[in-house]
């Protein structure tokens, strides 16, 4: 198997590079905009896969171990090819993707060609709980290092904004569901909130019953 490959790029096109390696020009299949310094005569370094096909084989390549993990998880979910896969990794980051996970939102990748309602349905369902460790992935942020838990808060406290709730009151259950103990990972952890604001909802309609 080929996991990585390092070389200058010989040719690059939308959605393909060709990497010299050994005299020879390997071509790759990457992310449309996700791989950096792809111009002629640069170096580049790609993490990649090997897709075996009876009558071809292909080789997929990736900036990040974090994109290459999300292609593994994509291609095995039922419906979902390696170009549709590659089609996701172009449109949605490694955490934009774990975040539509967590929610359980699929419209992310309905935009994606090639994914229609039920796979991008699926896509959700089977993906969940398996991208918590990619969740929210970033650089430092203003104030610092934000912690794993941290992260993974904010992301599902953005999740649940973008299900309809608002920023606060999606903050606060978030707050409540952690100091209640919920699990810290997000599927969990958005699990908790939820309830709390549907009881919340609940609750609130039932006062105004006279």
């Amino acid at each position: 198997m080929i996991a990585s490959i390092r070389g200058p790029v010989l040719a690059a096109g939308a959605g393909w590079v060709v990497v010299e390696l050994g005299g020879l020009g390997m071509r790759v299949e990457v992310p449309s905009g996700r791989v950096t310094a792809a111009l002629p005569g640069d170096e580049l370094h790609l993490q990649t896969s090997l897709i075996v096909r009876e009558d071809s084989l292909t080789l997929f390549g990736f900036a990040t171990e974090a994109e290459l993990d999300v292609f593994g998880h994509l291609i095995a979910v039922s419906g979902v090819g390696p170009r549709s896969a590659l089609g996701v990794l172009s449109a949605l980051t490694p955490a934009e993707i774990a975040a539509a996970v967590a929610a359980d939102d699929e419209k992310p990748f309905r935009k994606v060609s090639g994914i229609g309602p039920k796979t991008a349905k699926l896509i959700t369902l089977s993906l969940s709980g398996k991208l918590s460790h990619l969740a929210f992935e970033s650089g430092p942020a203003a104030a610092g290092i934000v912690s794993p838990s941290d992260a993974i808060a904010d992301g599902v406290r953005a999740g649940l904004v973008g299900l309809g709730w608002g920023e606060a009151e999606a903050g606060q259950a978030v707050q409540d569901a952690r100091d209640a103990g919920a699990s810290d990972d997000s599927a969990g952890l958005l699990r908790a909130a939820l309830a709390l604001l549907q009881a919340g909802r609940s609750g609130r309609g039932s006062r105004g019953v006279r």
